[in-house]
C-alpha cells in the first residue's frame, strides 16, 4: 500500500509518500502526478521521515537514515546517489556531478535528473548550481532553495 502525509515546514507543505516500508516520495505539492496512487496514511516511516525533517529544520540533524526507495533510470539513479553524498552546507554544479559520474558533458541530464528527484530535500538536489553558483532551478521555488541552502550554512 502506498500512503502519504502533510508536512508543515519553514518553506511551507510538504508531501511525505512511503511505499512498502520506504519513503519514496518528497513533494512540494498535493498535486505533484507523483503522489498519484497514495493513499491518505500515517505510517512508522512517514513518522522517522518528519521526525528527521524536523531535526533538519532545527538545526540539530545533518543526515538522513530514514529507509529510501527511488524509482528512475540507471542514470537518474546514480545522479541521486552522487546528491545524497554532497556534504552538508555545501554546493556544487551540475557540471561537477556530470564529470563526478565520468560523464562530463551531461550537464543537462544531471539537471533533468535533479529536476525528477522524487525525494527533495532528503536527496538534496538544493545543494546543486548553476556553474557560475548562480541558483538556478528547485521544485519548490528558488526561495526555499536558497533557504535551505542558508539553513545549512548557520549549521556548518
Amino acid at each position: 500500500m502506498k500512503c502519504f502525509c502533510k508536512h508543515e515546514s519553514p518553506i511551507g507543505p510538504l508531501y511525505l509518500g512511503e511505499e512498502d516500508g520506504f519513503l519514496s516520495r518528497l513533494v512540494f505539492s498535493h498535486e505533484d502526478p507523483r503522489l498519484q496512487g497514495y493513499t491518505l496514511g500515517e505510517t512508522s516511516v512517514l513518522k522517522q521521515a518528519i521526525s528527521e525533517l524536523s531535526g533538519y529544520f532545527s538545526g540539530t540533524r545533518q543526515r538522513f537514515e530514514v529507509p529510501l526507495r527511488v524509482q528512475g533510470t540507471d542514470f537518474q539513479k546514480r545522479v541521486w546517489d552522487r546528491l545524497r553524498n554532497i556534504p552538508y552546507g555545501e554546493i556544487c554544479s551540475y557540471k561537477d556531478i556530470a564529470v563526478l559520474l565520468q560523464s562530463p558533458k551531461a550537464s543537462r541530464a544531471v539537471g533533468l535528473a535533479n529536476k525528477r528527484n522524487p525525494i527533495s530535500i532528503i536527496i538534496p538536489c538544493h545543494r546543486v548550481v548553476g556553474h557560475s553558483g548562480k541558483l538556478v532551478g528547485y521544485a519548490g521555488g528558488l526561495t526555499a532553495k536558497e533557504f535551505l541552502l542558508e539553513l545549512e550554512q548557520q549549521y556548518v
